[in-house]
């Protein structure tokens, strides 16, 4: 079973810094220059300053970005505005979000896990990550000695379990507590309770993790222990299975929490050959049954209600900026044969998820396009709408980097991969598309800090 750990965490002292609100940041991934600037000016000790330092003129391979973060962590320790937990915890983690005028609670814990490279325990992956990212954590992990934010991972749990043990032992006792810039509120309840911690550690008993979110990042904290523990090996020294390096901060949330929302990601595709909607329809030929759709950009909206009531992972719509049009294309069943017979090496489950047919059977084999250029990626369809409307000025590809301005040929309305999915090709040690899931809201950084030393 994953081994999980009460940790001495590091906080912000709220003496030094007043609101946690101010200091607390998203994940990196999500900030843009406009974000990072509000959050340079939100608050000196914003933790944007240690997840996502600006680059300076001059920087070179001892000045750079990553070695002032590093710096900067160890300032604020010294000055107290960094303080170390007295006693290892667990942390109880609320975040309190709408949805379409629906307001929901999510509920997980923070502790630290057993890193395991995956396929080796109990700890799966569920979609595939890109080098970049990686290299890029990985400098600053490494400068740091710390994780600066944690993993998000999903646990099966039908009774919950695990968590109603914390919301026993939380019940009465004021949170820690910070709103993000979307207005969604966190909360976070240390629980050193020993007793209460074994508990919880007997209910997760023998049950599988699945990363949802951060896979990049847990695979960096792999690399980051094998740097590491090389590191104390030249000393001629004995790198302790226990030494903290062997750990990785993570999120804990039961699949069945009532407030555990996955939601969609879509798809804007550039660098593909302009085509009409009669054009394509040609190409996906009998493998889906296709309609005309509408058209404009403004269809989105309310395309997206008909697709989501449908609920059918085979049914996406599509738009060419060509002519203007969207195109509804269903699965048909020679379209699952044709399926099949493109991605052999992969379960049924992955052949029918929405994102797999979008990338591998309709871009790849359909359009004929190999390298599928990667698109922009957008969960909200008024993003659809305005990037149709408008382009993008400063496209970017799945590595968060400046791409080429200009129209977006395509666009792809999807259903979004449900947590059952994710269980079942994770279960099977395949991974999904990158982007096939975006779980809202996305966990803070600066609300724990976990040591490497």
């Amino acid at each position: 079973m994953p081994d999980i750990q009460a940790l001495r965490g590091i906080r912000y002292d709220l003496g030094h810094v007043g609101s946690l609100s101010n200091v607390i940041a998203p994940p990196y991934d999500v900030i843009d220059a406009a974000l990072q600037k509000q959050l340079y000016d939100l608050h000196p000790a914003n933790v944007v300053r240690l997840i996502l330092n600006k680059d300076e003129p001059g920087d070179d391979a001892s000045n750079n970005r990553y070695t002032r973060a590093a710096r900067q962590l160890r300032v604020w320790q010294r000055e107290g505005v960094l303080f170390t937990e007295a006693d290892p915890a667990i942390y109880v983690y609320h975040q309190e979000y709408q949805e379409r005028g629906i307001t929901y609670t999510r509920r997980g814990f923070m502790s630290r896990v057993r890193l395991e490279r995956f396929g080796e325990g109990r700890i799966y992956p569920h979609e595939e990550t890109h080098g970049a990212a990686k290299a890029d954590r990985l400098k600053l992990w490494g400068a740091c000695r710390a994780n600066l934010s944690q993993i998000f991972s999903l646990y099966p749990d039908e009774a919950n379990e695990a968590q109603n043990l914390l919301e026993e032992a939380i019940a009465g006792v004021a949170p820690l507590e910070a709103t993000d810039h979307l207005g969604v509120v966190h909360r976070i309840w240390p629980v050193t309770n020993v007793a209460t911690i074994s508990a919880v550690t007997a209910a997760m008993g023998d049950r599988p993790v699945y990363i949802a979110d951060g896979h990049h990042r847990y695979e960096t904290a792999c690399n980051l222990r094998d740097q590491i523990a090389a590191e104390v090996t030249a000393r001629g020294e004995q790198f302790s299975p226990e030494h903290p390096a062997n750990f990785v901060l993570m999120m804990l949330v039961s699949m069945s929490d009532s407030g555990m929302l996955v939601l969609p990601t879509h798809r804007l595709f550039r660098g593909l050959p302009a085509m009409t909607s009669t054009e394509l329809c040609e190409k996906l030929g009998d493998s889906f049954e296709t309609e005309p759709a509408g058209s404009g950009p403004e269809r989105a909206r309310s395309l997206w209600e008909e697709i989501e009531a449908e609920g059918d992972q085979g049914t996406i719509d599509l738009y060419t900026a060509a002519d203007n049009q969207w195109t509804l294309a269903r699965l048909t069943d020679a379209g699952r044969e044709r399926m099949a017979e493109a991605s052999p090496e992969h379960s049924d489950d992955w052949q029918s998820l929405g994102v797999s047919l979008l990338h591998r059977l309709i871009g790849e084999t359909l359009l004929g396009v190999k390298n599928l250029p990667a698109p922009k990626y957008v969960r909200n369809i008024e993003e659809v709408v305005q990037g149709l409307k408008e382009g993008d000025s400063a496209g970017r590809d799945a590595t968060g980097q400046a791409g080429l301005a200009g129209r977006f040929e395509l666009a792809a309305l999807v259903m979004p991969a449900t947590v059952e999915h994710i269980r079942a090709i994770s279960n099977h040690a395949e991974r999904m598309p990158a982007k096939s899931t975006y779980f809202y809201p996305k966990l803070l950084s600066g609300l724990v800090i976990n040591s490497l030393e």
